[in-house]
């Protein structure tokens, strides 16, 4: 094999993940060896996300480098991210609640990683903070596909059982087999609120008490939208809900803004059809207006596609070796930003292949890396 394995990052049932190294190119990659059942073959979910990968090509997903197959496991390369936002979130927030700046460009990469899924016609369907991952260069790239469906091949329902709970979309929470690219959006939704306070909104046992969670901040559903949400997916198991008032997002997320306000209240509708798309998203206020007025300053996040290093992406003391494998000290940013000029930045980026897809499942391991 063309490459080294340094240090193991995490082992699962199904695989075990390590941080390598290239030996032609002395890149630092991720390797997941997944083990092979010799009655059982190769995991679904293996053979789902690398024909997935192969066609998915984006700054903002995580780049498949190469598979190798032997008779007893099968090796994904994937580039090698620092960390993954719910360890981000930890360790540079302010209890877990992220500056303005950093959600915002964190929220631009995620709606454009997640838009870009969609109109290839693929719903990820677990997003998810651990399954967000993050290099020192500030962006964000969706992982672990696991899970993912190509929705453009002929298919009349899929499962319910996707997306971990908090981040689980009420209309796939009551049944929903007929879902398409809004259980994503929802859970876009969820990770915005949860970077702006630095908690999950929803915070459920199980299915049913995730649905008075959600209903208890965002109201109990009409009698009228519950009946067309059953007319277009009959599969829904709608019954009696307590009564629950709309609250206002203001009083419960107290840190965001009016437009961060607003885009939130778009992202989570209970009705699905209700639900702006990933791609509408991008051109909210939240990003025009804000983004436009914002100053950048040294410990902030770097916008979109940026390549200066900067502090939150430094690796801690403990990790010095893995900083030699960077050349260029770290530089930092004070300017405004325009969201022209970031869409602008990754435009180039993509064109220069900055970035492609490729994804590590549900790494809850250090640095953004955990096996199944």
């Amino acid at each position: 094999m063309n490459y080294v394995q340094l240090e193991k990052l995490g082992e699962g049932t199904y695989a075990t993940v390590y941080k390598g190294r290239s030996r032609t190119t002395n890149e630092i990659v991720a390797l997941k060896e997944i083990h092979l059942d010799a009655e059982e073959g190769t995991p679904s979910t293996a053979i789902r996300e690398i024909s997935l990968m192969k066609e998915l090509k984006h700054v903002n997903i995580v780049r498949l480098h190469d598979v190798i197959h032997t008779e007893t496991k099968l090796v994904l390369i994937f580039e090698f991210c620092e960390q993954d936002l719910k360890k981000y979130m930890d360790q540079h927030g302010e209890r877990g609640a992220l500056d303005p700046n950093t959600v915002r460009s964190f929220m631009y990469q995620l709606l454009k990683g997640t838009a870009f899924c969609h109109e290839n016609q693929v719903l990820h369907r677990d997003l998810k903070p651990q399954n967000l991952l993050i290099n020192r260069k500030g962006e964000l790239k969706l992982g672990d596909f696991g899970l993912a469906r190509a929705f453009g091949v002929p298919v009349n329902t899929f499962s319910n059982e996707v997306v971990t709970l908090w981040y689980r979309a009420p209309d796939v929470l009551l049944g929903s087999r007929t879902y398409s690219t809004s259980i994503d959006v929802w859970s876009c939704g969820c990770i915005f609120a949860e970077m702006i306070s630095g908690l999950p909104l929803f915070r459920g046992r199980d299915n049913n008490d995730q649905l008075l969670h959600i209903m208890r901040i965002i109201g109990t559903p009409s009698q009228q939208t519950f009946d067309k949400m059953a007319k277009e997916s009959p599969e829904i198991q709608i019954k009696q809900y307590p009564r629950y008032p709309k609250q206002d997002l203001r009083a419960v997320i107290p840190k965001a803004s009016a437009h961060a306000i607003d885009l939130l209240e778009r992202l989570l509708k209970f009705d699905p059809a209700e639900r702006i798309s990933a791609a509408e998203a991008l051109s909210h206020p939240y990003f025009t207006a804000s983004a436009a007025n914002a100053t950048f300053t040294v410990g902030s996040m770097a916008p979109p596609a940026f390549t200066f290093p900067h502090p939150h992406g430094l690796p801690p003391p403990q990790q010095q070796p893995q900083a030699a494998t960077y050349s260029r000290p770290p530089t930092f940013v004070t300017n405004n930003v325009s969201v022209h000029q970031i869409q602008q930045q990754q435009a180039q980026a993509a064109a220069m292949g900055a970035g492609y897809g490729g994804v590590p499942m549900h790494y809850n391991a250090p640095f953004g890396h955990n096996p199944r």
